[in-house]
């Protein structure tokens, strides 16, 4: 948040009966992460037994870590590896960066058949995304999860890590291959797009799964079939790429208070 919680806000964040909505209180929690004096008035209005409590846990905790050895010192490159990428990702992303190495090799030696890049540039991102925030896939996906900083917003960090190693595997190939890079890019950014708006929905791996299965299926198995280009691939498509990616933008920022719930990421 960028301004102060109203008090009546802050109010009924520290009162545990009051009715208040997710979005809301996440944007508290974040915004007491960097606010003392926000959290000073939090404490202020919580009740005489919740705040014997935290005091007596305050206690505890000061007398544990005066006894126990010097914390070790952080390492910023360990909160970043965290926030934008994790190692199960790593086979995922040499399995997309082969495919598409396949694909130039196959069209230098088979120029007859449609372009095999433009044709995987869509789903390229899609098994990166789906492992990126999976509780499957990542170790620390619950701790992780239960932090204010979940959600849309880390979602997105460990999207934009598939992007930074998909986007110039995908700009290398295209090149070798002689493809327009506005062929490859749009719709691989169009697909990425579509996975995070339809994980709000149906959870971002079962996105990923179906917008793969329906492509292949719609599109590069009868493009192999025919050796012809499909129209959505056609320079014209250009737009249609742009425009559907701008609307999948807006939704899944509308709908960005159902990545805090759990469900969303399965």
């Amino acid at each position: 948040m960028t301004t102060h919680p109203s008090p009546a806000v802050i109010a009924r964040y520290a009162d545990p009966g009051a009715d208040l909505d997710e979005v809301t209180a996440w944007s508290v929690e974040t915004h007491l992460e960097d606010c003392p004096d926000c959290r000073a008035l939090v404490a202020s209005g919580l009740p005489d037994s919740s705040s014997a409590l935290l005091a007596r846990i305050t206690a505890g905790i000061d007398d544990g870590i005066t006894a126990g050895p010097a914390p070790a010192p952080a390492m910023t490159w360990a909160v970043a590896h965290h926030r934008w990428l994790v190692w199960s990702l790593a086979p995922w992303l040499v399995m997309t960066v082969t495919a598409l190495a396949c694909a130039v090799v196959l069209q230098t030696f088979w120029p007859s058949l449609p372009s095999l890049v433009a044709l995987l540039a869509p789903v390229a991102p899609l098994p990166g995304v789906a492992v990126a925030w999976s509780r499957r896939h990542d170790p620390a996906w619950e701790l992780i999860a239960g932090t204010p900083a979940a959600g849309l917003t880390m979602l997105l960090r460990r999207t934009a890590g598939v992007l930074a190693v998909v986007v110039p595997a995908l700009v290398l190939a295209s090149g070798n291959a002689g493809v327009s890079l506005a062929l490859t890019l749009l719709p691989c950014l169009t697909f990425t797009a579509a996975t995070v708006a339809l994980g709000a929905v149906v959870g971002v791996r079962r996105a990923a799964v179906s917008l793969g299965v329906v492509w292949t299926a719609a599109v590069v198995l009868p493009a192999l079939l025919t050796l012809d280009v499909p129209p959505v691939l056609q320079p014209a498509s250009a737009p249609f790429w742009v425009l559907t990616t701008l609307v999948l933008a807006a939704f899944a920022a509308a709908r960005s208070g159902a990545y805090r719930r759990l469900s969303s990421h399965l």
